[in-house]
């Protein structure tokens, strides 16, 4: 198989079930999430040593989660029939963010991103996938989606915060609170 195949030279390329334009939103949508699944490779690169283990092979486990909303926003009819992403994959997600932030200190003030490079690449992670999910949220008011990947990827991005902040922790690095915040968020005992 060659890797170029010229079908794009006319500004167009193929979704499953058809062909649309390269600009098109459904592209660009699909495209920013393979865009996060670039980034969340930068950031297994930067977890460096035993001690992040646990948090590489959950983001190698999301990277193969994020090719599968790429998919299922990739239809040009979708059906519903096919799609990969389900409930059981933002569960998953939620126990995440439950396990590692009980390692971090509590929150009450917004945060700079920052800290370690590892956190630093995680925090890349968390706007690019919030990106993602604003284009997901365009998408469908245009074409029917699978719903459960903008889920996902609300899901994701806290758990990209979360994972940020305990690669700090991990790393003997504090978090730097914004120093005009209030208090904004609430801990329960």
């Amino acid at each position: 198989m060659k890797i170029y195949t010229r079908s794009g030279d006319q500004g167009t390329t193929s979704v499953i079930g058809g062909r649309v334009p390269k600009d098109h939103i459904q592209v660009e949508t699909y495209g920013t999430i393979d865009e996060l699944n670039c980034f969340v490779g930068q950031a297994i690169s930067d977890l460096k040593g035993e001690r992040y283990s646990d948090i590489r092979e959950a983001l190698l486990q999301i990277q193969h989660e994020l090719f599968d909303c790429g998919s299922d926003l990739a239809f040009a009819n979708p059906d519903g029939k096919t799609f990969k992403v389900q409930a059981a994959l933002i569960e998953q997600l939620e126990k995440w963010i439950d396990q590692y932030d009980a390692e971090n200190p509590k929150v009450t003030r917004f945060i700079l991103p920052g800290g370690t490079s590892a956190a630093s690449s995680l925090h890349i992670c968390r706007t690019v996938c919030r990106r993602a999910e604003r284009l997901v949220v365009t998408l469908a008011g245009t074409t029917p989606i699978n719903s459960e990947v903008r889920s996902y990827l609300n899901r994701l991005s806290d758990l990209f915060f979360v994972l940020a902040r305990t690669a700090n922790v991990r790393g003997g690095v504090a978090d730097v609170e914004y120093i005009r915040s209030a208090e904004v968020f609430r801990n329960e005992p």
